[in-house]
């Protein structure tokens, strides 16, 4: 197995290390608002702690070209609270353009563009197509929060619909990666409004439902927030760390062996 890191190579090293079969991975996260017990960074934090773990975890004999990650986003939904930082789609759009450009010209036909953040993917779906027409690359968008779900004992039913902003899942993970950046005792239990005004509602949900509407963080919770982070624990979040990570390294390592002549109007491999 061979992972190199984009910005500790040199250009000579990056031009002779780099070819058709390597999986170039672009982590997204993100710098928002996550309630009062998490960092702005809470995203960027995962984000890294995720791809790393996924790294460590890829069978010998793979080529992997991990990009510096990005720590700014789509972050409309939390512009209601303070620290948060947001691109617009069209200079987010114009940086996954421009990136998915440079890894091309490095030699790579075949890039992972992976979010921690829910509100990053639209831009990045569109990107993907953009960037597989132009460049007759793979180009995969990957969340972790659409890998299946782990084990209910684990984080309850309940909690994998309505805490993926700030809830069990975000702080868990946090624990185990950073929990000097954790303040415990402002972890509540935030409840969605799926549960609350629309909890007798059969199709329509802000995150989920058979038709989702757009939402403001402060729709889903006053507070911004939603899910019980009281839940959360080291553990919780080392073992969560374990589940998601596994998944994200079985999908490098299918990335890297999709064969690309099932691209139409690619070059033989």
């Amino acid at each position: 197995m061979s992972v190199m890191n984009w910005r500790d190579l040199t250009a000579e090293a990056l031009a002779s290390e780099v070819d058709a079969q390597t999986v170039a991975v672009l982590p997204l996260g993100a710098t928002e608002q996550h309630g009062p017990h998490l960092p702005l960074g809470t995203d960027t934090v995962i984000a890294d702690g995720l791809v790393d773990s996924a790294l460590k975890a890829l069978p010998m004999g793979l080529s992997v070209l991990r990009l510096p990650t990005l720590s700014l986003g789509q972050s409309l939904e939390h512009t209601a609270y303070p620290g948060t930082l947001t691109l617009s789609s069209t200079t987010f759009q114009g940086m996954l353009n421009d990136l998915g450009d440079a890894v091309a010209r490095a030699g790579c036909r075949r890039l992972v563009l992976f979010s921690s953040h829910g509100g990053n993917l639209a831009d990045a779906e569109t990107m993907a197509l953009a960037l597989r027409a132009r460049h007759a690359m793979l180009v995969v968008k990957a969340c972790y929060f659409d890998f299946p779900p782990p084990a209910t004992d684990l984080l309850p039913e309940r909690e994998q619909r309505e805490g993926l902003h700030g809830g069990a899942l975000e702080t868990a993970l946090m624990l185990h990666y950073a929990p000097e950046q954790v303040i415990t005792a402002e972890a509540s239990h935030w409840p969605s409004v799926d549960y609350t005004a629309l909890a007798d509602y059969r199709w329509l949900g802000a995150e989920s439902g058979a038709g989702r509407f757009a939402w403001m963080a402060g729709d889903l919770n006053a507070a911004g927030v939603s899910g019980n982070a009281t839940l959360a624990t080291a553990a919780m979040g080392k073992a969560l760390d374990g589940h998601y990570a596994g998944i994200l390294a079985e999908l490098i390592g299918e990335a890297a062996r999709f064969p690309l002549s099932a691209l139409r109007g690619s070059d033989p491999e």
